[in-house]
């Protein structure tokens, strides 16, 4: 199981949030590509990418830094093997295009894919295998535009909808787990593990190597770990080593 370091960047800013909510924020290093240098530098073989202010804004809004995290550090360059998973108000081709060609390895849509099935399945046939669908949920359902607006859509029958599309992973988030370290919610995995036709990432209150275990137990092939590595409640390479990515 891949262990994926998160660099969450708001104003400018490397950050995490509370649950999601913009005004519970720590900002945990004023230069994003410094954030990312120290997992890069700390082996991760992926790093997970969010512009927040494009998912509340609906574009990006930190692609000038977005872009310097890709030119110094995309897999293939700099003899840094390592790969980038880009996320954050990607709501239109021309943006996740820019990021691709850049040497973005995948690009995560979110509220898109939810609002435009049409949009994500031309997004997944122009670039198969290399489009993520983010889904971020409350109790079980779907929430978009930056986690404030809430659907009545179950993930799981959503995910099962997408069977058919040549798309790359599922980021399944628990946004009342997010932020918390209060451990991710496995009940919910473990339904969309059943549900989901396509390799499943879990996100949201990792935070200890119990929890790494757990995840991986469940047949997750990555997990997304933020604010427990920032704060030092839990080691990458500690991480690495449960989880079997070494």
């Amino acid at each position: 199981m891949l262990i994926i370091p998160a660099v969450d960047i708001k104003d400018g800013k490397a950050v995490r949030l509370k649950q999601g909510l913009a005004d519970r924020q720590t900002v945990y290093d004023a230069d994003p590509v410094h954030a990312a240098r120290r997992w890069v530098d700390a082996g991760a073989r992926r790093i997970h990418i969010v512009d927040l202010d494009g998912a509340f804004e609906g574009r990006p809004r930190n692609r000038d830094i977005t872009l310097a995290i890709l030119r110094e550090f995309a897999l293939g360059r700099a003899s840094r093997n390592v790969e980038f998973e880009i996320g954050g108000g990607l709501r239109d081709e021309a943006a996740i295009a820019a990021f691709i060609a850049a040497g973005a390895a995948r690009c995560v849509i979110g509220t898109k894919a939810l609002e435009d099935r049409a949009f994500l399945a031309t997004l997944a046939l122009a670039y198969p295998g290399r489009i993520n669908v983010g889904l971020d949920a409350r109790d079980g359902k779907l929430v978009t535009k930056g986690w404030v607006q809430q659907s009545d859509t179950p993930a799981a029958d959503y995910v099962r909808e997408l069977r058919e599309l040549p798309l790359g992973e599922v980021i399944y988030t628990d946004i009342e787990r997010d932020g918390m370290l209060s451990g991710p919610n496995l009940k919910r995995l473990e339904e969309m593990k059943q549900a989901s036709p396509f390799p499943l990432i879990a996100s949201g209150g990792i935070a200890t190597l119990d929890h790494v275990r757990a995840c991986g137990r469940l047949g997750c092939i990555g997990a997304i770990v933020g604010k427990a590595f920032y704060d030092g409640a839990l080691d990458i390479h500690a991480a690495m080593q449960a989880a079997g990515d070494v």
